[in-house]
């Protein structure tokens, strides 16, 4: 996306009156490509003309809401690694805003999520916090995971405990899991066993022996043997129970097989008389998507 903004025109976001059908509505003016801008405070200065114009009409009859994040999410990309340039370009986008865009946002942070840019969501969830905004569980995982991806992981500890921690009877698995997974990852191994019996201590019952493994590992590393062992006497049911990817594998496998029985009934079917037709056996294996 970089040098998005030289490419395109610079559009004009005020509304001319237009009558039709004896209504007077609202039409949007189109200019001429402007020049290239070269840095943060013309891509800035831009936004803020732009959204001046809202003022002479109402909101949102000049842009669609999709022109709107699109329009965000590519000023965003292009850019440069400056938290003063993306909270200006962010107050700027919001500045004629009747309601404060927390959908759009949502939606522009799983667009920079897909794109990989872990160092500016970090910027837009936290300038949104910073309004208020967004204080929810989902956005500090989105928080979170985005630290960890952006080489921050002890940044993300301390969020956690900060926001999230001291309260645990009610906070996602999920989140929970994304915790231990980062403790694993960056050799945090104590902070690992820690979570792992907090949640344990209020009741927690542990879903996936996914989680349960981590820990196992974790009490071996620190030469912790004896708890090892009463964690695997402990979760030994959970252990021989099927997990979630367990169950997925088997339900493709038993559906592979359910269609290359099919593919040898009606290989046997076929008489000397009529005429032979390709068995799926015969065919070369499909690739994998």
């Amino acid at each position: 996306m970089a040098g998005w903004c030289s490419k395109h025109s610079a559009r004009d976001f005020s509304t001319n009156d237009k009558i039709t059908n004896g209504r007077r509505g609202y039409r949007q003016t189109e200019l001429k490509p402007s020049t290239a801008l070269k840095d943060n405070d013309a891509i800035i200065d831009r936004i803020q003309k732009s959204t001046r114009g809202l003022k002479q009409g109402p909101v949102g009859h000049t842009l669609s809401s999709a022109e709107k994040r699109k329009f965000l999410i590519n000023t965003l990309l292009d850019l440069e690694d400056s938290k003063e340039a993306v909270y200006s370009t962010l107050d700027a986008w919001i500045a004629f805003e009747q309601d404060f865009p927390l959908a759009s946002l949502k939606q522009a942070i799983v667009a920079l999520e897909k794109e990989e840019q872990w160092h500016r969501i970090v910027q837009v969830i936290k300038w949104m916090l910073s309004k208020g905004q967004g204080n929810t569980i989902r956005t500090y995982e989105q928080l979170v995971r985005a630290l960890e991806k952006d080489s921050r992981a002890e940044e993300a500890h301390k969020i956690w405990e900060k926001k999230i921690a001291h309260d645990l009877h009610s906070v996602p698995w999920r989140f929970c899991g994304l915790m231990l997974a980062i403790y694993y990852r960056n050799n945090m191994l104590d902070r690992l066993i820690k979570l792992f019996r907090t949640l344990e201590a209020c009741g927690r019952k542990c879903p996936s022996k996914e989680y349960v493994r981590k820990v196992e590992v974790a009490y071996e590393m620190l030469g912790l043997l004896e708890e090892k062992n009463g964690l695997l006497e402990k979760y030994k049911d959970l252990y021989n129970k099927p997990s979630d990817s367990d169950r997925k594998n088997g339900r493709q496998f038993k559906k592979a097989e359910k269609k290359s029985a099919e593919g040898t009934e009606q290989c046997e079917g076929t008489s000397e008389d009529q005429p032979v037709k390709t068995c799926p056996s015969d065919k070369e294996p499909a690739a994998s998507s």
